[in-house]
């Protein structure tokens, strides 16, 4: 879906920061990719550039749990049952949200298994997103994605099914159409 939205948005001729985590896809050539692992280096990059962009779409999440220690070595099998520690990791989109200045704008995503439109509006309101995209599980590794884009006041703007390129076209027309400053 980030690639769909990165060459929707440079078709409409803005100019595209991606901040990836390590994925198997290829951003379109016009795009400046930033590359980072962790979620923290996710997040001090979006901060770093938000500053200087109208707005963000956190179109995939990075993990919501890391390991509260993380062993230099490997881990020995001892015959006994090992327990790992996770800690949340922190929320980019909310981050963003928090801290955009007036006339930038925030889209979130929300991929979701059950309650979807519910957990969607409470994502939305809890991250002070503008929009918020609720899509299920089947979207991963599918040419094909099925969503709904919601206001900030919960209510369905549209409700877009089809390719990952046209979603995003949709995606797209609807920020231009909703936030997008003109000059």
């Amino acid at each position: 879906m980030g690639v769909a939205l990165t060459q929707a948005a440079l078709d409409l001729g803005h100019e595209v920061v991606v901040i990836s985590g390590p994925v198997s896809v290829t951003y379109p050539a016009g795009a400046k990719v930033v590359p980072v692992i962790t979620t923290d280096e996710m997040l001090s990059a979006a901060m770093e550039h938000f500053e200087s962009c109208d707005g963000a779409i956190g179109a995939a999440a990075p993990c919501d749990y890391m390991p509260r220690k993380i062993h230099t070595q490997k881990i020995s099998k001892t015959g006994q049952p090992l327990t790992i520690e996770l800690v949340e990791t922190a929320d980019v989109v909310a981050t963003l949200g928090q801290n955009k200045k007036e006339g930038q704008w925030v889209v979130g995503f929300a991929l979701e298994t059950e309650d979807q439109r519910f957990r969607a509006i409470v994502k939305l309101e809890k991250k002070l997103c503008d929009l918020m995209v609720s899509n299920g599980p089947t979207a991963i590794d599918s040419d094909d994605n099925e969503v709904e884009l919601l206001d900030p006041s919960g209510h369905v703007i549209e409700a877009i099914s089809g390719s990952k390129s046209h979603v995003a076209k949709r995606i797209l027309a609807q920020l231009q159409q909703r936030l997008v400053k003109r000059n």
